[in-house]
């Protein structure tokens, strides 16, 4: 089969097109013919190794990648299933978490998956799982977003940022986005009742103070960050952070955790939705939001498998529009 191949870290050159044995499940596994993939910042630091001391991980790889095929999110239409898998069969339509899902086929748990919902395409689904999932637990879970509370989403055009603004939304929040001029439609159409244009404006100068803030971007300090909010209010700092530093987001993050024990704010890191925790109910939750119509993915645009390299690029500059996704016929 084709796939999407990487022997050493480094920039998106290291990515390549290569003929790959399919691979084989175990009794509890399943086969995913991939139709769709997204792609996400988490490739892109798992492409690097960054920051440096994530290669500490065995999930990474201390000098090489951990795994030779990259990508996590997919859609598509189960292939196969293992002796011990049941509610799926051949020709199932799911999405969800599959390692190595740049690939015309990809081997995950039955647990990782959940049904497509009839309404999307197969590149909308794949761009659901990691970003909503991610979203989700910020607003919903870390958040505990309510109705009538003040909630700001910092970078609100990107992927996770579009899925939040619709789930704080659909919790009754009074929605503020924070993106570039270009997308303040976009992010009022997706349900935010005011947009802050952060090339024209500082929201943590504004003097409004918010309930909750879900900081998908890390470009202001911590301390400006706290002033934006309630004396009793939320920071959900998400990853993020340049390439090629030895720390990057993770020491941003436990400066957050560290500060949290001082002070009456809750400041609470949360790292990107992986294959972990509570995983399946997740997916369960965004698909009845999505059944609902109160989450609808935006695909910023579509990229073969051949061009997945491009792809990876797009989105490490941080010029994606929503999700990007890969295709497979």
């Amino acid at each position: 089969m084709k796939a999407i191949v990487q022997e050493r870290f480094g920039p998106p050159d290291v990515l390549r097109v290569a003929d790959v044995d399919r691979p084989g499940i175990g009794a509890d596994q399943v086969l995913v013919r991939v139709r769709a993939a997204a792609l996400n910042p988490y490739d892109w630091h798992m492409m690097r190794g960054d920051p440096y001391v994530a290669r500490l991980s065995k999930a990474v790889g201390l000098t090489r990648p951990a795994s030779r095929v990259a990508g996590i999110d997919a859609a598509g239409q189960v292939e196969a299933v293992g002796s011990e898998v049941r509610g799926l069969r051949p020709g199932d339509e799911v999405m969800g978490f599959c390692p190595g899902s740049f690939a015309e086929y990809a081997r995950t748990t039955a647990g990782l998956l959940v049904p497509k919902p009839a309404g999307l395409t197969f590149e909308q689904a794949a761009a659901v799982p990691m970003a909503a999932v991610t979203a989700l637990r910020g607003v919903r879970t870390v958040g505990r977003v309510r109705p009538g509370q003040r909630v700001l989403v910092n970078g609100a055009a990107g992927g996770v940022g579009t899925f939040a603004v619709q789930i704080a939304a659909a919790l009754g929040a009074e929605v503020t986005g924070v993106c570039g001029t270009r997308n303040a439609e976009l992010v009022r159409s997706l349900g935010a009742a005011h947009v802050v244009d952060h090339t024209r404006e500082d929201f943590t100068g504004r003097g409004v103070r918010y309930d909750v803030i879900l900081d998908n971007v890390g470009n202001h300090p911590l301390r400006r960050l706290r002033r934006a909010l309630t004396p009793t209010g939320v920071l959900v700092a998400n990853g993020g952070g340049p390439p090629g530093r030895v720390f990057g987001a993770v020491g941003s993050l436990l400066r957050v955790a560290v500060v949290d024990a001082f002070v009456r704010q809750r400041l609470r890191p949360i790292v990107p939705a992986v294959p972990a925790g509570p995983a399946h109910d997740d997916l369960l939750a965004v698909t009845a939001l999505v059944e609902s119509g109160a989450l609808t993915p935006v695909v910023d645009r579509t990229y073969p498998l051949a061009d997945a390299a491009e792809g990876v690029r797009h989105v490490e500059r941080g010029h994606a529009r929503g999700k990007a996704v890969i295709t497979l016929p």
